[in-house]
């Protein structure tokens, strides 16, 4: 009966390719143990939407077939109050960008279709196509309309187009300017929003306009943008969108976007935060329509300064920053229904929680609470938010939250893990707050391997985080998962350092320009304080990783790993491995895109020698210091990562073998900064035990 349901429900949202779907695959664990395996057996849901009336939730799912090295996402639709999922989609082909039409109906993208679907009948009809493919789309609030993400391509000049002509096999690039390639991609096309009427519930394509006119700029803006970039006005007349309009040189040296208006009816544009210096993103209007927030910083150049709750009174023209005094960034930003409050994400000592700021009186609230990260939220009715929650020990789940209630944990609402994680025994984990070596107090989290005896010793792993200005908190990641390192039989130390948000904004900032300071000895302080305070630490097993600044991390720690009192030969690690890591600041000051960065970061350009700053940011670089290697490392890094490039991995491991240090080289030909598909993952994380197995466990 089941097979014959499931061919029923085939039949009918019939996949538009001759791929077998990837189903969620049956799994049980050996002797509770979370290994990689398992990891990658876990459902992933990312994107959701809630119903008009607050009552259901819409959300995609995706799973993994590991031996045909694919996954793909489907869409389900549950109770806001939470009860049995059901699947509309079977398809071997992914879902995304679900959207509500009405209490009944549903919106979706899969290839370059945008489909609708009533959630009884699940019978699918064509909304809109377009060949170059949809990104996304959002849909007016009267219906009459939607408004998508496509891309158009990046045109040649025409001195440099010339050149081509009757060279249709060529692999040649030529460029005259920077920004040629960003995070993970060459700059051959760039996305744009487009407005497109509805008639009779089909697109009319023939009709869609270019909000940004053909201009040549990025909106949303690469890499991380997406629909959560523009919104329109309730009376469905106004879109605003997120943009910084710069190309080139000016492009990779700013983070000066800002908020524009586009007016549907004459084809206006405004700008609203102009004289906004640093990023300006993510406007949503609020339901009477006479105010917008968004996401705002100060300074330019500066990506990670404070996100600040800016408003603008769209009649007066008036400005506020509900958090001047707030010293905490904002994100995912919300309106209760009535107005009077924004809801927002904050990143706030070592978790994401949930907060309210009261428009009126200025007044800030907590209203969740707990060990968890609340990724995004949702309303769901006036009372009531829909989060996307993680921790270190489960991945993402809808949790509701009562907005009268500002002391809860959430109400748990998906289970289509539960199945597995009930087969597992997670490492414990533990809020401890560390000493540093200037008296600070440095939150720490502490995960217990899966097995714990306190009648044992076990190795240690020291994490570095990567950003450099990013927390480290209860995030749950299919690259560097906690509980998959206590699953293979590792405490894991994992500080808050200098430089993460979460602490106020002097923690934060203290990083910059001071890579070889306070972080390291943070850093340093983590381990020490573990090994000198936990007895079921083996103090001669610790281990050091982490990637991109983590990775830095491990290279300047293989640096300064001698004549430390305490441990046996002075070393207080016996085993390294950095993933995409910074190893040469010079190299990498000129192989990197985003010119901003290292400007802030470091200070400016290497050869800038009358500048003290300069100095001391570059005489931090790790390869200065590997005339001291003196401890076996593992080297990771991938080709398609233009953020930190392969060559520093390649210099880093051909310095090691070149001293003759135990070392080993893997290397992703077809990864990014991030190791996305599944089997290079599963490669990923077998090395990495297996490296670390053979150092710290013999």
């Amino acid at each position: 009966m089941a097979a014959a349901a499931l061919c029923a429900t085939a039949c009918q949202n019939a996949s538009p390719s001759s791929e077998k779907v990837v189903e969620k695959p049956q799994v049980a664990v050996e002797n509770g143990r979370f290994t990689p395996e398992v990891m990658w057996s876990l459902g992933v849901m990312s994107e959701y939407a809630i119903s008009p009336d607050g009552s259901q939730v819409l959300y995609t799912l995706r799973y993994t077939d590991m031996e045909a090295n694919k996954n793909n996402a489907e869409l389900y639709v549950m109770p806001t109050a939470g009860g049995e999922a059901t699947r509309l989609t079977v398809t071997a082909a992914s879902e995304f960008s679900p959207v509500w039409a009405d209490d009944e109906n549903i919106m979706f993208c899969r290839g370059n279709q945008i489909l609708a679907m009533g959630v009884k009948g699940k019978k699918e009809t064509v909304v809109a196509e377009c060949e170059r493919g949809f990104e996304g789309f959002k849909l007016a609030p009267d219906g009459k309309s939607l408004v998508y993400i496509s891309t158009i391509p990046v045109e040649r000049p025409e001195h440099i187009g010339k050149l081509f002509a009757g060279l249709d096999k060529t692999t040649g690039r030529i460029n005259e300017d920077l920004m040629y390639r960003h995070w993970d991609q060459w700059v051959d096309e760039i996305p744009h929003i487009y407005y497109v009427p509805l008639q009779n519930g089909k697109a009319l394509m023939d009709k869609a306009v270019d909000i940004l006119g053909g201009e040549p700029y990025e909106a949303p803006m690469r890499p991380w943008g997406g629909t959560e970039q523009y919104n329109y006005s309730p009376d469905s007349k106004l879109i605003a969108y997120t943009c910084r309009k710069k190309t080139g040189y000016d492009y990779a040296h700013s983070t000066n976007s800002d908020i524009y208006i586009y007016n549907v009816e004459d084809g206006s544009t405004r700008n609203i935060s102009e004289g906004i210096m640093g990023y300006d993103q993510n406007p949503v209007f609020s339901h009477d329509g006479r105010m917008i927030a968004w996401e705002s910083m100060e300074r330019d150049g500066y990506e990670s300064d404070k996100l600040r709750l800016m408003v603008l009174d769209l009649e007066s023209g008036a400005k506020t920053d509900l958090t001047a005094d707030f010293d905490y960034g904002v994100g995912n930003i919300l309106w209760s229904a009535d107005d009077s409050e924004l809801y927002a994400v904050v990143s706030y000592r070592g978790m994401s929680e949930i907060f309210g700021f009261n428009r009126q009186t200025k007044a800030i609230r907590q209203l969740s609470h707990g060990y968890h990260d609340v990724n995004a939220i949702q309303m769901a009715g006036a009372d009531k938010l829909i989060a996307n929650q993680v921790s270190i020990q489960y991945p993402g789940t809808l949790y509701a939250y009562n907005l009268t209630d500002d002391k809860a944990e959430g109400t748990k609402l998906s289970s289509f893990n539960d199945d597995v994680l009930s087969q597992v025994r997670m490492g414990k984990v533990e809020e401890c707050w560390v000493k540093t070596v200037d008296g600070k107090d440095m939150l720490t989290w502490l995960i217990y391997p899966y097995d714990y005896d306190s009648t044992k010793t076990y190795p240690a792993l020291l994490f570095c985080e990567g950003g450099p200005q990013t927390p480290v908190s209860q995030f749950w990641s299919t690259r560097w998962n906690f509980e998959v390192m206590s699953g293979a039989g590792y405490f894991v130390i994992a500080p808050n350092r200098r430089g993460v948000p979460g602490f106020g904004m002097e923690w934060l900032e203290q990083i910059s320009g001071d890579y070889g300071g306070k972080c390291m000895q943070d850093y340093m302080a983590a381990a020490d304080w573990a090994a000198d305070n936990i007895k079921q630490i083996d103090r001669e097993r610790l281990g050091a990783c982490g990637a991109s600044f983590g990775g830095y991390s491990v290279y300047w720690l293989a640096g300064h790993n001698h004549g430390v009192k305490g441990y046996n030969e002075g070393r207080r690690f016996k085993a390294f491995l950095a993933h995409n890591g910074m190893f040469n600041f010079e190299q990498q000051y000129l192989e990197t895109e985003e010119m901003w960065f290292d400007n802030w970061d470091l200070g400016g350009p290497y050869w800038d020698w009358n500048n003290p700053q300069i100095k001391k940011s570059y005489s931090n670089s790790p390869h200065l210091f590997v005339d001291k290697w003196n401890t076996p490392i593992c080297v990771i890094h991938s080709e398609f990562d233009f953020r930190i490039v392969a060559s520093e991995g390649m210099a880093a491991y051909n310095a090691a073998q070149m001293l003759h240090i135990p070392s080993r080289y893997l290397y992703f030909p077809d990864e990014t900064h991030w190791v996305l598909k599944p089997q290079n993952s599963l490669l990923w994380h077998r090395n990495f035990i297996d490296w670390f197995d053979q150092w710290l466990k013999k």
